[in-house]
């Protein structure tokens, strides 16, 4: 039997998604929960491993099991293994043997959200990103439409990147202040590793004024990582929605998004 949850998680307490020795990851601390629930030792698999200090609103995780519980347990009773951590299960579902988290994703979703403020934030530190400087909100709106479509682009990819090719087809890049706040909204077909800190990190270089909207065009042109702006830090990164073709029975038909709501002034 196969079960597919829906997972939020503050990525500032752990050391990224991905299981590691040490065993402090949102996998290794999920598989002893749902491992004891299940009775067995359970192997996840989500839709988009996230690095250390990225968050996530809506991840999507699926493992497989010979346990007969009902849904209800796969999140209270899992919940209730996660003691005081920052990590919940949000739903459970029964899947077909043929859906898989990461492989029957069709696009994803992220959200950054930055303060630019003369002082950092504290009562929202690590869980929003900062820059000390007003940020043109415009300027950036206008940059964010040329990353709109297919493009190459190893301008923005990590230099460790192990994706086969560089090319990813952009649905959405949009950028809009919201209150104190700026949220950058990005959702594709598939994201480099790094990708959005680095998207983020050269449209904050257009906000402050120290490149033109167009400069970004010129490096999906150039296709050169040295040309472009350093990774932005992972604090105001959050996975907010995942898109799976229809007839899965996950809540929203497939396509789930929950964008983050801070409090925002």
């Amino acid at each position: 039997m196969r079960i597919a949850l829906g997972v939020e998680y503050a990525g500032d307490a752990f050391e990224g998604w991905q299981s590691q020795p040490h065993g402090r990851t949102v996998q290794d601390h999920l598989e002893r929960a749902i491992g004891a629930v299940a009775g067995h030792a359970v192997r996840l698999h989500c839709a988009g491993r996230t690095d250390t200090g990225v968050h996530a609103t809506a991840q999507v995780a699926h493992f497989d099991t010979s346990a007969r519980r009902p849904d209800t347990a796969w999140v209270r009773g899992v919940n209730s293994h996660l003691d005081d951590l920052p990590v919940t299960v949000r739903w459970a579902v029964e899947v077909g043997e043929d859906f898989h988290a990461r492989y029957s994703a069709t696009a994803r979703r992220y959200r950054y959200v930055l303060h630019d403020h003369p002082t950092r934030p504290a009562l929202l530190a690590r869980r929003v990103g900062w820059f000390h400087l007003p940020l043109d909100e415009a300027a950036m709106a206008e940059a964010a439409i040329h990353l709109v479509g297919e493009h190459d682009f190893t301008a923005f990819r990590a230099a460790g990147c192990q994706a086969r090719t560089p090319v990813r087809r952009l649905y959405e890049a949009r950028v809009q202040r919201d209150g104190a706040y700026l949220t950058f909204d990005f959702h594709a077909n598939g994201f480099l590793h790094h990708m959005v800190r680095n998207l983020v990190g050269a449209l904050v270089t257009v906000g402050k004024g120290a490149q033109p909207p167009e400069w970004i065009a010129g490096l999906l042109a150039a296709r050169d990582r040295s040309l472009a702006a350093p990774t932005f830090p992972p604090h105001g990164l959050y996975l907010c929605g995942v898109d799976y073709p229809a007839g899965w029975p996950l809540p929203g038909e497939g396509r789930i998004i929950v964008l983050p709501r801070l409090p925002l002034p």
